[in-house]
């Protein structure tokens, strides 16, 4: 299973600041029922958006979400067939999930694979329903599907926000469709522990730092990760190991990390920009300094434009 932490790699609305407090300031696709809506391939063509169901004015967007996905049953019948499918199986002494996990894996079952709909929840509540956009995607949805999870399992989903699912598509749940071309699936553990460790901390104050890190990012309300500051900051979270560093060695310098903003870059033009700063407070002299990154987050797939670099507030 691919880590998402690795070499930065290569996403579509307005910015707003994005805070957070500590205390001081802070291989077949989806194929459901022929109702089913997907996305258009061009995610600017709002006119066949329209014509999907998402209404004339509708524009589809670039997600870059984590939470975590899980498969429904979309009508009685597909769930009536599983019950017929398992009782054929040898399910004893498996657990409710590890059979579910168990029958879908299976080549001869794929046809009811391809008729559930998967749902993504973030911060717990029902987000999106996922599909593929390519037919050989619908393995990685088998990868989400684990047969032992855990609360602390995570995915991570990169494609199109397309319209609202139609009522019939996952029994009655309303919420916009994303048409995936990639999902990373992992466990927070496995996420801080493929992180690099600097040489100059030790291994319990790094992991120590870089779960706070992860987790109150986690936290930032509304991330939904289909807006350019909130695809950044998912982006940066999941695949540029420096922001960790920084944050393990300001603790050793005894500083808080204070707030996290994301603001549009002044230097966009062509390319959108975002810049997302990292502030850090002397927890004995109340002196704040800045970091910063900068990431492109024009296309579907973010990528970073400057590395971690100190941030100095712009005098008028």
């Amino acid at each position: 299973m691919e880590q998402p932490i690795g070499n930065p790699g290569t996403a579509n609305e307005s910015t707003q600041p994005v805070r957070t407090d500590s205390g001081q300031t802070d291989s077949g696709a989806v194929a459901p029922a022929a109702s089913t809506v997907v996305p258009p391939a061009c995610p600017t063509c709002s006119a066949a958006a329209g014509n999907s169901g998402g209404g004339a004015g509708f524009m589809p967007g670039y997600v870059y979400a984590i939470g975590r996905i899980e498969p429904r049953f979309p009508r009685l019948s597909v769930e009536k067939e599983f019950a017929q499918v398992t009782g054929r199986d040898h399910t004893a002494g498996q657990t409710d999930r590890q059979v579910l996990h168990s029958v879908l894996s299976k080549r001869e079952n794929r046809y009811l694979l391809r008729q559930m709909c998967w749902v993504m929840s973030v911060a717990g509540l029902e987000t999106y329903l996922v599909v593929p956009r390519d037919p050989a995607d619908l393995s990685a949805l088998v990868e989400a599907l684990r047969p032992n999870p855990n609360p602390q399992d995570l995915d991570v989903v990169i494609g199109v926000k397309g319209p609202m699912a139609p009522p019939d598509m996952c029994n009655g749940m309303m919420v916009p469709i994303v048409a995936f071309d990639q999902i990373y699936s992992f466990d927070r553990h496995g996420l801080i522990q493929s992180i690099p460790k600097p040489e100059k901390i030790a291994k319990a104050d790094f992991t120590t730092a870089a779960e706070e890190l992860f987790d109150r990012i986690m936290q930032l309300t509304d991330n939904a990760g289909a807006t350019d500051e909130n695809r950044a900051l998912n982006y940066l979270v999941v695949r540029y190991h420096r922001i960790y560093e920084a944050v393990a060695e300001a603790f050793g310098r005894n500083e808080s990390l204070s707030a996290v903003e994301v603001r549009n870059s002044s230097l966009s033009g062509t390319r959108k920009l975002s810049e997302v700063i990292f502030s850090f407070t002397n927890r004995t002299t109340d002196v704040v300094h800045k970091q910063f990154v900068r990431v492109d987050v024009t296309e579907e797939f973010p990528f970073l434009v400057t590395k971690l670099s100190p941030y100095y507030d712009r005098l008028i």
